[in-house]
């Protein structure tokens, strides 16, 4: 069974909407990229328009700016210290948006999102 993101079956108010069609190929959704510390791993998918996008399955570097300095460096990463989206992610050593991350460098804050752009980026945390 495919992921929809078409409108609710349900109105506000709890009365039922009058199915007028099935599901649309333009409505489907994909399952959430769970992007994981290790080697890089990436994947090319077609996306709406006929671009495509890179989604990262699996890194082990980030690129860190020190707000201070205003420089950028190139950081591996060594595991996850805190995700605040979930907090079995910890163990899993999943990144999203937000987590923190123990890097050669230092802390860093993941400020991207990884699963969708390809790259991880962040900043240097004291």
């Amino acid at each position: 069974m495919s992921i929809s993101q078409f409108r609710s079956k349900r109105k506000a108010t709890g009365s039922r909407y009058i199915k007028g069609r099935g599901k649309k190929h333009c409505e489907c959704g994909n399952t959430p990229i769970k992007t994981k510390v290790g080697e890089k791993k990436s994947k090319v998918v077609r996306t709406r328009g006929g671009l495509n996008k890179e989604i990262l399955l699996k890194s082990d570097k980030m690129n860190i700016v020190n707000t201070k300095t205003k420089k950028t460096v190139i950081a591996t990463i060594k595991n996850v210290i805190d995700n605040p989206a979930n907090r079995n992610y910890i163990r899993a050593n999943i990144l999203t948006k937000g987590t923190v991350v123990e890097t050669d460098k230092g802390k860093a804050k993941i400020t991207n999102r990884p699963g969708q752009e390809g790259t991880i980026n962040g900043i240097a945390v004291e």
